[in-house]
């Protein structure tokens, strides 16, 4: 775990995705900034919050926690991406893309997770 959390692939790949997500909710309409737009802008920085806060705990234990929690909040975003298209809000070429994207976060995230379970114990 000697690595600096902005060296992780699943944070840089977080990363990405936030910035993916205020792009995207910009052109949400102006009732929703403090609805739906909050809510995914919230669930979106705290991936790689999560991230880093887990990978500066210094214990693999802790840092499993902070993944799972990031890969919970992948799951939030993705059902809200899916609800901004049903409610019309993006097209769906932009909410596949998203979606994609939030997938792969949470494939990365999982090996992530599965790779600190078999390491060596806290």
């Amino acid at each position: 775990m000697g690595q600096h959390f902005k060296d992780l692939i699943a944070w840089q790949k977080a990363m990405d995705l936030v910035e993916e997500i205020y792009r995207l909710t910009d052109s949400f309409p102006p009732r929703e900034n403090y609805r739906l737009v909050d809510q995914l802008r919230r669930a979106a920085v705290s991936v790689p919050s999560n991230i880093a806060e887990g990978q500066a705990r210094y214990s693999k234990k802790d840092f499993r926690h902070f993944l799972r929690t990031a890969k919970g909040s992948v799951a939030e975003i993705e059902t809200q991406i899916l609800i901004a298209r049903r409610l019309g809000y993006i097209e769906q070429d932009a909410c596949e893309c998203c979606v994609g994207n939030v997938k792969e976060v949470g494939r990365i995230l999982a090996g992530l997770i599965s790779s600190l379970e078999v390491d060596e114990p806290d």
